[in-house]
């Protein structure tokens, strides 16, 4: 595992985890976070024997979204810098939406702005019961805006103004409701079982249809549904049919079989 504000955990059944490790300021983002995350998730994207990437926290937050000192910093900026910044945030959370890999995020406590970014981001979102989010940037004079992309993806334009203009705090219950969070659990244990379970469940697929699979979702949404959408997902079908996976896939099934991926 590797050491510092990012930490990485790698097993030999292809799972990478990616601990925020700074619990002592609640896993707040600061540049060496972002940069950190981002080089991490580049690198794991290129790793053809990483099967999927967990994104965890040490703690107990998630994360508090923007760190504090990194914030009192940006108060003396120019512009400028903080578009550079808040460009750097944008484009590690376009990584993480588009990785390739299946993702999964697991929030063991609170998440703020950026923190809930994270778990927007990834595809599938696991939370403790406890654990609260919120969108405090009205409360300090700002926007969520590099997050808005993936957060009103997940839980739509309604709630999204809601919640960004308000700045309330919500529960994991509400966030289910609304779709950010997949699964709420009770507690620790019952998060560790449902993240191996769906770990167990992305291993059961074959590696590069599970990529094509995420990449078709993609492709496809907010697409109207016409002639270039029909070839394309067709050719898309047909590709698979005749890849290795798909042809060791059919054939397993047909013989009552594991397929051997």
């Amino acid at each position: 595992m590797s050491v510092g504000k990012v930490l990485l955990q790698q097993d030999s059944e292809g799972v990478a985890t990616l601990f925020l490790n700074r619990p002592g300021v609640h896993n707040a983002f600061d540049d060496e976070v972002v940069a950190d995350l981002l080089k991490k998730l580049d690198q794991l994207a290129e790793d053809e024997e990483t099967r999927v990437v967990v994104i965890a926290a040490r703690g107990k937050s998630f994360s508090a979204g923007v760190d504090v000192e990194w914030m009192k910093q940006a108060a003396s900026f120019s512009e400028e810098e903080n578009f550079a910044d808040a460009r750097d945030l944008g484009r590690l959370l376009y990584r993480l939406n588009s990785l390739p890999l299946p993702t999964i995020a697991l929030v063991q406590g609170p998440a703020v702005g950026g923190g809930v970014g994270l778990v927007a981001a990834c595809d599938i979102a696991v939370a403790v019961k406890s654990a609260t989010f919120a969108f405090s940037e009205v409360r300090l004079g700002l926007t969520p805006a590099s997050i808005s992309p993936y957060i009103i993806s997940a839980i739509g334009t309604r709630h999204a103004r809601r919640y960004f203009i308000t700045g309330e705090s919500f529960d994991a219950d509400e966030a289910k409701r609304m779709g950010l969070v997949h699964i709420v659990v009770t507690d620790g244990g019952e998060m560790h079982a449902a993240r191996d379970r769906l770990l167990r469940l992305i291993r059961e697929a074959a590696p590069k249809a599970a990529r094509a699979a995420k990449d078709l979702v993609g492709a496809v949404r907010a697409r109207p549904v016409d002639e270039a959408m029909i070839e394309d997902t067709a050719l898309r079908i047909a590709t698979r049919l005749v890849s290795a996976e798909g042809i060791e896939g059919i054939s397993a099934f047909l013989d009552k079989r594991k397929p051997e991926w």
